[in-house]
């Protein structure tokens, strides 16, 4: 295919955040949710994985199953979403409330969050 571009699994994008991002955050940039492959400062590129299950910060309070909808929230994943949280992915085993880490599908594709976002 002439118009074949990559393979899609990982994407360059710019840092947006004054602060930087340390491999292994949770990234957003428009519509496009990914982990940091590798630390960068802010203004500059970094590769973001765009599928696969990775362990994310959750929300503290949220108790998580299998199958339920995370959705990013400032700095975590929740599993409460609306139109302002965009989806990230479904967690692929459960977190008890006050646990911190969860482990995340990331491109759910199928999947349709609030108000079909």
């Amino acid at each position: 295919m002439k118009n074949y571009v990559q393979e899609g699994k990982t994407i360059t994008v710019t840092v947006l955040n004054s602060n930087g991002v340390k491999s292994g955050d949770l990234l957003v940039v428009g519509a496009l949710i990914g982990v940091a492959a590798f630390d960068a400062a802010g203004g500059h590129d970094v590769e973001i994985a765009t599928e696969g299950v990775f362990e994310l910060r959750g929300a503290s309070l949220d108790e998580i199953d299998t199958g339920d909808l995370l959705y990013f929230d400032i700095d975590e994943v929740t599993k409460v979403g609306n139109e302002t949280t965009p989806l990230v992915g479904v967690a692929v085993e459960p977190k008890a409330a006050l646990g911190i880490i969860v482990k995340c599908k990331l491109g759910a594709f199928g999947l349709v969050g609030p108000e079909g976002t």
